[in-house]
């Protein structure tokens, strides 16, 4: 899942520790989701979302992987 965290935490100016401290997860757990290798549960993601004052739709990216693939097997 693609994400703008990073964009955010500029706009804020926040270290992944700063951000990781506010919604209480490790610096580890910030980076990874920033990385885009793991998912955040809905609860991280909505801490996420209220400190920056964004939606979720604004902070993650949530791609339809059957969708695409369809649309991959329809190209010549």
């Amino acid at each position: 899942m693609k994400n703008n965290i990073r964009i955010y935490r500029a706009i804020h100016n926040l270290t992944q520790e700063e951000l990781a401290r506010k919604i209480s997860v490790t610096r580890k757990t910030v980076n990874s989701i920033e990385g885009g290798k793991y998912n955040p549960s809905i609860d991280v993601a909505y801490k996420m979302a209220k400190l920056f004052n964004v939606t979720i739709e604004e902070l993650f990216c949530f791609e339809d992987e059957e969708n695409n693939n369809e649309e991959d097997e329809s190209l010549p």
